[in-house]
């Protein structure tokens, strides 16, 4: 079994003054390199931590967590940070462009904060071209439509060639429409370069359309029959 993500009894604990807000109580699991999952819960479930942990902006008050690889649980905020940049790609609800730069711009984002110099905009060109955005490389975000903005953060998110992809509501701001074309651009991704896909949402919808959901409920795992079996559909 070829794993990317492992959870070992993870807990978060913030203090609120005298009050301690257990975030997450436990939480064990895995996911293994290529799969498409699903994170589910009602508000105060626990998914924003549980994103914010797998996606190395935040770390477990206990517990392991192994990405790809590495222990990242206990390291500094240099050491995440850089696993962070190296590992993780972002795609947000509200698109996190920054409106000064062109979308090429943008995209070459990673690659100057992991210290690359050359090639940088080639590999930018090409994430943008397996977007879609081939004769959009040079406009900025307010120039683009709402989908056009997503698929520039898409393309944002895959140009380190991360470990994991993780979407937090990728189609909350867009309409139907265009939301079916970015979940589909995000699945098409994951089929054509086995990227592993993490989709934080609240709708069924696009739920089903992964291979499976890890559900939340009060800071701990909510199982169904089917992922106490450890059964994909």
């Amino acid at each position: 079994m070829d794993l990317v993500i492992e959870a070992r009894e993870l807990t978060k604990t913030y203090k609120m003054g005298e009050i301690e807000v257990q975030a997450l109580r436990g939480v064990s699991f895995q996911i293994e390199r290529g799969e498409v999952v699903s994170i589910m819960g009602p508000s105060g479930s626990g998914k924003s931590t549980m994103m914010n942990t797998l996606g190395c902006l935040d770390r477990p008050t206990s517990g392991e967590y192994i990405l790809d690889g590495e222990s990242v649980g206990q390291m500094n905020d240099d050491q995440l940070a850089s696993v962070r940049n190296r590992k993780v790609g972002f795609v947000f609800q509200s698109f996190n462009l920054l409106s000064r730069l062109t979308a090429i711009g943008n995209v070459e984002l990673p690659l100057r904060y992991a210290g690359l110099m050359e090639g940088r905009k080639a590999r930018a060109q090409i994430a943008l071209e397996a977007v879609g955005l081939k004769d959009r490389m040079h406009h900025r975000p307010y120039e683009l439509s709402g989908g056009q903005q997503q698929r520039v953060a898409v393309a944002r998110a895959l140009v380190n060639d991360p470990a994991i992809i993780m979407a937090d509501e990728p189609t909350g701001n867009l309409d139907s429409k265009v939301g079916k074309e970015i979940m589909n651009l995000l699945l098409s991704l994951n089929k054509e370069r086995g990227t592993t896909l993490i989709i934080v949402t609240h709708d069924p919808k696009i739920a089903e359309q992964t291979q499976r959901v890890i559900r939340l409920r009060d800071g701990e795992l909510d199982l169904s029959e089917e992922e106490r079996t450890g059964m994909k559909k």
